[in-house]
């Protein structure tokens, strides 16, 4: 993921946002390219997978050949245009189809026209976000465009405030850096207020797991929280607000407990009942069990730990362990909040397994009262499942 920059956003984002045609792809109208599957290789991409992998190109047609970033048709063996997308020669997904056939025949003024697209596709994803209370009083941090989710592949767009962070994984995205100046900012999410450095991790917020830091809230009355790999503190701010009599943040992230620390001045919250200690989680975990200590709810969200399926192996042993360590100081009968950010792990239905051999290792018995994933601005395409990364579950811990 490439951060692109800031964009400021119109008063109250009444509209949309804007890409001058100097920003974007170039959309070669005429002399388009063709970029003709293979025979028994079409369906995928008729049915909506928006990603065209190279083995299931035939050959291209077009002279001169497209270039990065040049719209190109996409057509079955026979040479019959089934959508037309975005080409990338040097990528192992060498098209990113943006609008099928059909479509286009409904919608003729977006055919073969990116700009004109994203300007649709922006103003749509605008509109289910509304449609879900977003922005409100009580929340204005939030994902806009979801990538494939919104139709618009390789690009992410967060809303924070009157900011938007954009973010690409695509190369039509990258061909100019649009908007420049890193800044702090102050949020609101769920009526607890963040201050977010767009200098840190991902856009700066982790907006995916708002509906999961309410959850907590709901749950955390009475109870003493450990939120371990805390980050800027979202789900121990959510226990404090939800009642929790004493939170206890993790993470090795100096900068991210700075900002965790700010945020329980910015709600004044209790800075004794809410601290936040830098040190490495498993360690931390190892000398608390050296004290047998115990927490009524556990919460552990990790980092990517398997960016590609050839490291699962190796992820799925951390996994097992981290999450062993953290159901040894949940209190018997207590809750504990675990996830994975791993597309990989996600994709390949192993974590519930490899959460069960972790309790079998901590000598605990298990059940999953609760499983998520993203919140809903984060829309998934069915047709590509790749774009499924979040798991959390919560269990009880026996």
């Amino acid at each position: 993921m490439v951060m692109l920059g800031v964009l400021q956003l119109p008063c109250r984002l009444r509209h949309s946002l804007f890409f001058s045609s100097s920003q974007i792809a170039s959309s070669r109208p005429q002399g388009v390219a063709k970029v003709v599957l293979k025979k028994g290789k079409t369906q995928l991409f008729k049915d909506g997978s928006p990603m065209v992998y190279s083995g299931a190109v035939d050959r291209i047609i077009g002279k001169p050949p497209p270039q990065t970033g040049d719209v190109v048709i996409v057509a079955d063996g026979t040479e019959t245009p089934i959508g037309w997308g975005l080409y990338n020669s040097v990528s192992m997904f060498c098209v990113r189809l943006m609008q099928l056939q059909h479509e286009s025949s409904r919608d003729p003024s977006c055919a073969l026209n990116i700009e004109k697209l994203l300007q649709t596709r922006i103003s749509e994803a605008l509109q289910l976000r509304k449609s879900l209370a977003l922005p409100s009083a009580n929340t204005n941090a939030y994902r806009l465009v979801n990538s494939e989710g919104d139709r618009l592949s390789g690009l992410i767009v967060d809303v924070f405030g009157d900011i938007a962070v954009v973010a690409s994984s695509a190369a039509w995205l990258e061909k100019d850096q649009w908007y420049g100046g890193w800044c702090l900012n102050q949020v609101v999410e769920n009526g607890i207020s963040y201050a977010i450095s767009l200098e840190g991790q991902k856009t700066g917020f982790y907006t995916d797991q708002r509906e999961n830091r309410h959850f907590i809230s709901t749950i955390s009355a009475g109870k003493r929280v450990l939120d371990l790999c805390c980050y800027s503190g979202g789900f121990a701010l959510n226990a404090a607000r939800g009642g929790a009599t004493s939170v206890i943040g993790i993470d090795s992230s100096l900068p991210a407990l700075e900002l965790a620390r700010e945020n329980v001045i910015l709600n004044n919250m209790d800075p004794e009942k809410v601290v936040f200690f830098k040190q490495d989680s498993t360690e931390f975990m190892k000398g608390a069990l050296s004290r047998e200590e115990t927490w009524d709810i556990v919460i552990l969200d990790p980092p990517k730990l398997a960016p590609r399926k050839k490291v699962l192996h190796n992820a799925a042993g951390m996994y097992r362990n981290l999450n062993s360590l953290a159901m040894r100081l949940t209190t018997s009968g207590g809750l504990m909040m675990t996830c994975s950010c791993s597309g990989a792990m996600t994709q390949s239905g192993k974590f519930v397994g490899i959460l069960q051999s972790a309790a079998a290792m901590a000598g605990r018995k298990i059940t999953v009262v609760r499983e998520a994933g993203a919140a809903s601005d984060h829309p998934l395409d069915p047709s590509y499942p790749q774009g499924q990364y979040l798991s959390n579950l919560l269990l009880r811990v026996l």
